[in-house]
């Protein structure tokens, strides 16, 4: 622990500049005309985008070996490692013409490759393509990413899946930080505003070695939006319309940068009537408002960079349980859900001549609150005192993580760290889903990367140690009482992974990972009526760890004309946790218990995207996936997405002198039945959804505008997901919703 603490506070105290070395160089293609190419360094955050003459200059760069990216629309994007020790170097630079997407860093991966060089695949959408789809929110915009599903309650509340696993066994990352908002429930969202939201990667399977408990089945990593390049200052302000559910979003965000300091605020606001299904029907109390804003500082020198980020988010969540009085109203009926999250993180980093040193801190405050009734409103509303819903969690969270990136030693990377988390969970509502409890994590890894000329190789090796307490809750005498629970887990995880350039368009992946999972509270002390699921849980504190081994094996091939990707998976979890039936009833509800079994779960995706030649403003794209999952005993996991076909007609044509990147798509999504349920589950049926739009940029002299259009559900289809909450009351999902958003950029 002194260890711990030492770091932390080294990486506060800024370090004065030794060093003030540039990088420059010229950018230009195959014939050697100048390219208005960005030109950027992950590791330092700095970046620059090269002039007319396809020049480019960036200052201040402490002596060291980094991965600098050049990337530009209709080119190849290029990643170089240089070694940067003279006072001023330069590197010059010629693109391959490519009419495939530009790629990006991963950065949720701790090498920081671009896609095609990293050893474990990783899907990234952009917060652009999101918002192109038409999603109301981003627990419906991870819909779009293959393999990667939500389980929803009604408009407002999304839950997601990855590969059939959901819950506590899928971490989200924001801000660089875990977010942690007691995601165990089954109306427990994501509680993260879109706005501010650079793009998503999506990690598919165990993570356990890079984040330790509860990123078993994945990782959901939100990357926030960057701040403006050096001495530059711009504001932009969009707005959006959703017609079913007579909806609005609205953002503004300033940013002004400095070479040392940097500073970013944006404000978000939606709100939403009840939806109508494809029947027609409004979901009564379906309806939900949110406000977010998030703001972040930065100071920046040679040798150090340090980051400051706070979000704040209220969410006032309807919670639909029928279809009753038809309205168009955006005030919540009872129940509802109040739910504050703040969200604080510093990112310190410093860097040494061949090695460097990250520090990650951060806070979260989720304070959830269920009215049910009228007295808990009344209360609410006159803030009489702080037992005012009948449902309260207050639940603090401090997380650390520390990684140095030792010197290269020849060709190995390597990385070794430490993190951990401490937490406390606190009830002052009426009623009590979980007791006050207290968790401590800690975890230490390492982890090496090889490259050869065609061969890279991954591994690395950790080690977990969790403490879970939790106080004694009701009345001894009562059969509701929970008694205390004082409990250690521990795990040690390991991963090793390849990827071969068979050509030099073939990347073939094999990966082999393990992961763990410790039981949440829930599982361990329930004992009461879940409302949400109409439940009474009772929890099993001789739960012992989840852990599981997934294989996952993909190849991919890329040309200037066609992608074709095959990802496949296995994963073997052992001791899986599952609610079962016993056959009781009390207080007018079922009885669950929390058992554990051997499950499996495997299938995978299969993609492919063409823009022949001479066609190449005609994109066709197609993708499948599926995943099955099963116990030992041969029955079937719940909540398990049904298999999906989609494919995507997109035509990109030509810039104009004032339009850019003008885009029209044309989707059609079939989702099949879902035969395969658990005993507690019904079978569903599948539907096709029809989904058309584009997009264009304007550039107007000082400004530049940003237009969408989609119609979504375009035939308003009458379906249920298999993954809805609103299932067993047989309400339907969103039917048709003409969406428009418009952005404006100075």
């Amino acid at each position: 622990m002194k260890f711990v603490i030492t770091l932390i506070l080294a990486g506060l105290i800024p370090l004065a500049a030794l060093s003030q070395n540039k990088i420059s160089g010229l950018v230009t293609d195959s014939e050697d005309q100048p390219v208005l190419a960005t030109v950027y360094i992950p590791e330092l955050e700095k970046g620059t985008v090269c002039d007319l003459d396809g020049y480019y200059l960036i200052e201040n760069i402490p002596n060291g070996t980094y991965d600098v990216v050049y990337s530009s629309i209709a080119f190849e994007t290029i990643s170089y490692k240089l070694e940067i020790i003279e006072e001023k170097l330069v590197k010059n630079v010629q693109l391959k013409e490519s009419i495939v997407e530009m790629e990006e860093i991963i950065i949720s991966t701790p090498f920081h490759k671009l896609q095609r060089e990293n050893v474990m695949r990783v899907d990234r959408v952009s917060n652009e393509v999101l918002l192109n789809s038409g999603a109301m929110n981003l627990a419906q915009g991870i819909d779009l990413i293959p393999g990667v599903s939500s389980i929803s309650t009604g408009n407002g509340i999304g839950k997601p899946v990855i590969r059939g696993l959901s819950s506590n066994r899928v971490l989200t990352y924001t801000q660089g930080i875990r977010l942690e908002n007691q995601q165990f429930g089954d109306e427990h969202g994501l509680g993260i505003n879109s706005s501010g939201i650079e793009s998503v990667e999506v990690i598919k399977g165990p993570a356990s070695l890079l984040y330790g408990s509860d990123a078993l089945g994945g990782v959901l990593y939100f990357n926030p939006e960057r701040f403006a390049k050096s001495d530059k200052t711009t504001f932009d302000i969009s707005s959006g319309y959703f017609s079913n559910t007579l909806g609005s979003s609205s953002n503004m965000g300033f940013k002004t940068s400095g070479e040392t300091f940097k500073f970013l605020i944006r404000g978000a606001y939606a709100t939403f009537s009840d939806y109508s299904s494809g029947a027609n029907s409004r979901v009564t109390n379906s309806r939900n408002n949110e406000y977010d804003i998030k703001t972040g500082v930065r100071f920046q020198k040679s040798k150090f960079k340090s980051t400051l980020r706070y979000n704040y988010n209220r969410s006032n969540l309807g919670l639909p349980e029928s279809i009753g009085i038809q309205s168009t109203s955006k005030e919540l009926l009872l129940p509802y859900q109040e739910i504050d999250n703040h969200i604080v993180s510093l990112d310190n980093s410093i860097f040494f001549r061949e090695s460097n040193l990250q520090i990650k801190m951060g806070f979260i405050h989720n304070d959830r609150r269920e009215f049910e009734d009228e007295e808990d409103e009344r209360n609410h509303s006159n803030r009489m005192s702080n037992n005012d819903a009948a449902l309260r969690m207050k639940l603090n969270t401090y997380n650390y993580d520390v990684k140095y990136t030792l010197p290269d030693m020849g060709k190995f990377e390597t990385i070794a760290g430490i993190q951990g988390m401490f937490q406390n969970n606190e009830n002052s509502g009426e009623e009590l889903l979980i007791p006050d409890a207290q968790k401590i994590d800690f975890g230490l890894f390492a982890t090496t990367h090889y490259h050869l000329e065609n061969i890279d190789l991954q591994a690395g090796l950790r080690y977990d140690h969790r403490t879970i307490t939790t106080d004694a809750a009701r009345d001894p005498l009562d059969e509701d009482h929970i008694p205390a629970i004082d409990k250690d887990f521990n795990s040690i995880n390991a991963a090793l992974g390849a990827k071969w350039n068979v050509q030099e368009n073939f990347i073939f992946r094999l990966n082999v990972a393990s992961g763990f999972r410790a039981p949440n509270l829930s599982e361990l002390a329930s004992n009461g009526v879940h409302e949400g699921t109409n439940r009474y849980e009772i929890g099993n504190e001789n739960l012992n760890n989840e852990q599981n081994i997934q294989t996952d094996l993909s190849a991919e091939y890329n040309d200037d004309h066609i992608n074709v990707l095959i990802n496949g998976f296995y994963n073997s979890i052992n001791e899986y946790i599952y609610l079962n039936p016993t056959g009781e009833i009390i207080d007018e509800n079922p009885v669950y218990t929390y058992l554990q079994s051997n499950a499996t779960l495997y299938g995978g995706e299969v993609s492919f995207h063409i823009h022949p030649h001479p066609l190449d403003w005609l994109h066709l794209e197609s993708g499948f996936e599926m995943v099955i999952g099963e116990l030992n005993d041969g029955s079937y996991l719940p909540l398990i997405p049904a298999h999906q076909l989609s494919n995507t007609l997109r035509i990109t044509f030509k810039d104009g002198k004032k339009i850019k990147k003008p885009v029209f798509f044309l989707t059609y999504k079939n989702t099949f039945d879902q035969d395969k349920t658990s005993a507690f589950e019904t079978q569903s049926k599948g539907y096709n959804l029809l989904s058309l739009g584009g997009s264009l940029n304007l550039n107007i002299p000082s400004f530049k505008v940003y237009l969408m259009a989609n119609v979504t559900n375009l035939t308003n289809e009458d379906y249920v997901s298999h993954l809805s909450r609103l299932k067993s009351d047989g309400i339907g999902n969103i039917g048709r919703s003409f969406n428009v958003n418009v952005k404006i950029e100075i």
